[in-house]
């Protein structure tokens, strides 16, 4: 059996609630598999001409590369951010039992 290769996603949000509703959502969707949510980290970044500082929740979401448009797309519609945190990172190694079930798990249903 060929298992896809599995992604980390991660994104961010300024709230506990959004950080929720993004997870859920793509969980639900069956665009992750699984999603973690981090307690608040803080994030200081530029924007527009300035350095900011703010409290963030950290959204971990185990995909596949054959989802990963899909979900980009799904945090993209959801996000309420101009332009959010939407990083991947190729998995390289990891239980076969566990790649399979985010494979199985975020399989597009007929």
């Amino acid at each position: 059996m060929c298992v896809s290769r599995a992604l980390t996603v991660v994104t961010t949000t300024d709230s506990a609630a959004k950080a929720e509703e993004l997870a859920r959502g793509a969980v639900e969707a069956r665009l992750a598999a699984c999603a973690q949510i981090s307690a608040p980290v803080t994030s200081v970044y530029h924007w527009q001409n300035a350095v900011e500082t703010g409290e963030e929740w950290q959204v971990l979401l185990k995909t596949t590369e054959e989802r990963y448009d899909a979900l980009e797309a799904h945090l993209l519609a959801h996000h309420d951010y101009d332009t959010p945190e939407i990083l991947a990172t190729p998995v390289l190694r990891g239980s076969a039992d566990y790649l399979a079930w985010i494979a199985s798990e975020t399989a597009e249903r007929a």
